[in-house]
């Protein structure tokens, strides 16, 4: 066994998704080029780390079904990063240049959040999520043993890093985000005590009242509701991401603070700048990864 000081784990969200080495490959390269950007000092320490993706995209491409074009999609990936990259300062990341951008549209996000406390109490906002994330409707039903099997990936990598590794930070975005905490939940109900010591959460559903319903602990009381092993929660969530609607998450997960279960749970807002097929897309990992915010708050944990 080695004994690894730091570890980072990434667990992307949902939709199509390239091989499990290419989504890495991208999700490393935005967050390494916004260490680099920012906090160059910190870059050898970045590269020191022990990095694991969980990865489930196969699963995903597979419940969508239809024509998948990757060669297309990891092309324009990285095309959206480069862009990224030539942003040139952490003050560019502002209202202004995502105004600019091609394409933005406010639209789906305010439909969300009209339609979502309408939905609820009639009882057909799980309906809505379901049209938005047909994985997330699946993993929910786990009729095709997308639950089981994804949760099992991120159980694995995070079991492993969190016995070998002093410290832990798991980066989780999306769908991933809910899988995640799943796991965490998990892991907590069986006993262990090893903590991941900073978890974030990117363009994720969780300040959702209908997600939270459906997460692993929701009908339990008490601490037994959440897990016990997380140090300190970050959220960020992007102006016109409709996935993450609610942005916030400190006050439905309050109760955590409250029961002495984690030291911090903190929301920021970003402007997330990628363009995908020549226009906007704030839900974008990159988008999310190269931004300042995050960069600033690993760094500040390397």
């Amino acid at each position: 066994m080695t004994l690894h000081a730091k570890s980072l784990v990434f667990v992307h969200g949902h939709h199509y998704k390239p091989d499990a080495g290419t989504l890495d490959e991208l999700w490393n390269d935005a967050l390494r080029w916004g260490i680099e950007r920012d906090f160059p000092k910190k870059l050898a320490a970045y590269d020191d780390l022990n990095r694991r993706m969980a990865y489930y995209g196969d699963l995903s491409n597979a419940l969508l079904g239809g024509e998948y074009d990757e060669a297309l999609d990891v092309a324009d990936r990285r095309n959206a990063l480069v862009k990224l990259q030539e942003i040139p300062k952490p003050k560019k990341f502002k209202r202004y240049t995502y105004e600019q951008l091609p394409g933005k549209s406010a639209l789906k996000e305010a439909l969300a959040d009209i339609g979502s406390p309408v939905l609820g109490k009639v009882g057909l906002e799980k309906k809505l999520i379901e049209k938005i994330s047909p994985e997330l409707a699946e993993y929910w039903s786990d009729t095709g043993g997308l639950q089981q099997t994804a949760r099992a990936r991120v159980h694995e990598i995070l079991d492993e890093v969190l016995r070998d590794s002093v410290k832990v930070m798991v980066i989780s975005h999306c769908l991933g985000a809910v899988i995640t905490y799943d796991v965490l939940w998990g892991l907590s109900q069986a006993g262990r005590e090893e903590k991941v010591d900073r978890l974030f959460t990117l363009g994720c559903a969780l300040g959702n009242r209908t997600v939270q319903k459906n997460l692993a602990g929701a009908d339990r009381s008490g601490k037994d509701c959440y897990p016990s092993n997380i140090l300190a929660w970050t959220n960020l969530a992007a102006e016109d991401d409709f996935i993450c609607h609610d942005k916030t998450v400190a006050d439905d997960f309050n109760a955590m603070l409250k029961q002495q279960q984690i030291s911090s749970i903190d929301d920021f807002r970003i402007y997330n700048l990628t363009v995908r097929y020549g226009k906007s897309n704030p839900h974008s990992s990159v988008g999310y990864l190269i931004h300042p915010r995050l960069t600033k708050l690993v760094a500040d944990w390397l």
